[in-house]
């Protein structure tokens, strides 16, 4: 991709915003603002009974509660599978033997270049949830079928959490 005139509009707390003009094949050369963001994880916890633990979590961006799976931005220099073990704990309390990569998932790529790591949770065990100061969140145990359901009839509306559950299905017996 070739650009040119790229600069920095803002920089923020969680994410930045760029400037650049592209040039979009013979059509000429075209103006974008991208938001860059560190990326992320998410983790699908998934209980040897074959239900899942969401959590239910404020979204101020969207003024509401949203129901998700724990996830998190992650650290510099952080790896994915540690970032969705350390979200894992502080919104669920959960922790997990094994994180089973689901692939990635761009969530909004006409806008951001984040790109969330997926992952499923086994072998869990209960612990106390550990969430942020700014963070409401609570957790929520419902069978995994129930989870697609939701999914499907538009009762979940979070894509990284839409995605998981329908990537989990390929590595659940």
């Amino acid at each position: 991709m070739e650009t040119k005139n790229r600069s920095v509009l803002f920089n923020g707390i969680v994410v930045d915003i760029e400037q650049m003009d592209v040039l979009i094949g013979e059509q000429g050369w075209y103006t974008y603002q991208v938001v860059r963001h560190p990326g992320g994880a998410a983790v699908l916890p998934l209980h040897d009974d074959c239900s899942v633990t969401l959590i239910r979590q404020l979204r101020p961006a969207i003024d509401d509660f949203l129901m998700e799976i724990p996830a998190g931005r992650l650290a510099k220099g952080e790896d994915p599978a540690a970032c969705a073990a350390r979200e894992l704990i502080e919104e669920t309390g959960l922790r997990a033997e094994k994180f089973t990569p689901l692939g990635i998932l761009h969530p909004s790529p006409g806008v951001f270049d984040e790109v969330v790591h997926l992952y499923l949770a086994t072998g869990l065990t209960a612990g106390e949830a550990e969430p942020e100061d700014y963070e409401e969140i609570s957790s929520i145990r419902i069978p995994l079928p129930k989870a697609l359901e939701m999914a499907a009839d538009g009762s979940i509306t979070d894509g990284k959490t839409i995605a998981a559950l329908l990537r989990a299905q390929r590595h659940i017996g």
